[in-house]
């Protein structure tokens, strides 16, 4: 899971820093003035912020969701283990401590 998180980040950030530098390559280039320049670069700017905060917070979201299901299913596999060792317990009571010692014996 995580792999996969780490994956679409490093996909995300370099999709926008591509886009930026794009951006500003092709600003610079255009013939307009400064004034101009300068405001098209903080627009820009302000739109790959968006973007990556967006990216940010999905790919938060997800891994949330990641370690949730991760969690129950957790918790989910340690109660199959707890009913499992009651069910062997309340098997090992019923047979009494002369079946359990003879079962040992057979076995050794």
């Amino acid at each position: 899971m995580s792999s996969n998180g780490s994956s679409a980040l490093e996909v995300t950030l370099s999709f926008l820093l591509g886009t930026a530098t794009g951006f500003i390559l092709g600003v610079l280039f255009a013939p307009s003035s400064g004034e101009e320049t300068r405001k098209k670069i903080k627009e820009e700017a302000e739109k790959a912020g968006l973007k990556a905060k967006e990216g940010y917070e999905k790919i938060t979201h997800e891994t949330e969701k990641g370690f949730k299901v991760a969690k129950e299913k957790t918790y989910e596999g340690i109660d199959a283990l707890k009913d499992f060792v009651e069910k062997k317990k309340e098997e090992l009571s019923k047979e009494g401590p002369a079946d359990s010692a003879n079962k040992e014996e057979e076995k050794s």
